[in-house]
């Protein structure tokens, strides 16, 4: 058996803990095939698994940034015990697919979110299909988002979008500070079928389409689903789980 691979953001902090781990798998003598171990941010380890599409093996995120909602909590005295006992979960991302205005196409994995943005002073108008439905034909707004239930606590929620759990199969579609309809606020949608955004008039209301941190500017069309082949697994502590971490914001959002 070999020893986890260890990939490390570039910060004093991520190295303090780099070291610190070095010592106790070494002195422990721990080893485990495929396993990854990634310490950085939330950012960090989206760019890490992106990288990593074609990979089956796992990853244990342990956070030095901020929030770190997709990591865990390093523990130097419990880390080997926390890493033997990790639970796994399975994640899709989703994949965009944006023509800009010259009729190129771009590729591009998200595990948060896609989001459409206007690109000047000019709010989006756009109209947002789910399969052949059309779930609204002119939206004028600042944006709308496309969230996983992984990403459904990271932009999603901040535009008032709502928390999906893990298993639930859906996907959230929330506008960003919509003009028209000014009370339209967003929908729930299954993951089986692709969402396809328009931009209605790309000459004068031009926008930007986002996957996770990868921008394309001037989109004409964007399509999102997900893409079921590609699966991440990652590994929580029992105690700090991402299902556990998601119901916790969901009562937060009930109650606050």
């Amino acid at each position: 058996m070999n020893k986890p691979q260890i990939i490390s953001d570039r910060n004093k902090k991520s190295s303090n803990i780099k070291n610190s781990l070095l010592k106790k798998i070494n002195k422990n003598q721990f080893k485990q095939e495929d396993l990854v171990i990634v310490i950085g941010g939330d950012g960090f380890m989206l760019e890490t698994l992106k990288k990593n599409k074609n990979s089956k093996k796992k990853f244990y995120g342990i956070n030095s940034g901020n929030y770190g909602f997709l990591m865990n909590k390093f523990s130097s005295k419990n880390i080997i015990k926390n890493l033997t006992k990790a639970n796994m979960i399975s994640i899709s991302p989703l994949e965009m697919i944006v023509k800009n205005k010259n009729n190129q196409t771009k590729k591009s994995l998200a595990i948060n979110e896609v989001s459409v943005l206007r690109q000047s002073r000019q709010a989006a108008s756009l109209s947002i299909k789910h399969g052949s439905k059309k779930i609204i034909k002119n939206l004028v707004a600042d944006g709308v988002l496309v969230s996983t239930p992984a990403g459904s606590t990271a932009y999603n929620l901040s535009v008032h979008g709502p928390i999906l759990s893990l298993n639930s199969k859906k996907l959230s579609i929330a506008p960003i500070s919509p003009f028209r309809p000014r009370r339209w606020k967003g929908k729930i949608v299954g993951d089986k079928l692709k969402i396809t955004i328009t931009n209605l008039n790309p000459t004068k209301r031009p926008i930007s389409a986002v996957a996770d941190n990868l921008e394309v500017r001037n989109a004409k069309s964007i399509s999102v689903q997900t893409n079921n082949k590609i699966k991440f697994k990652l590994l929580y502590d029992k105690s700090r789980s991402l299902q556990k971490k998601i119901k916790i914001e969901q009562l937060r959002k009930e109650t606050s």
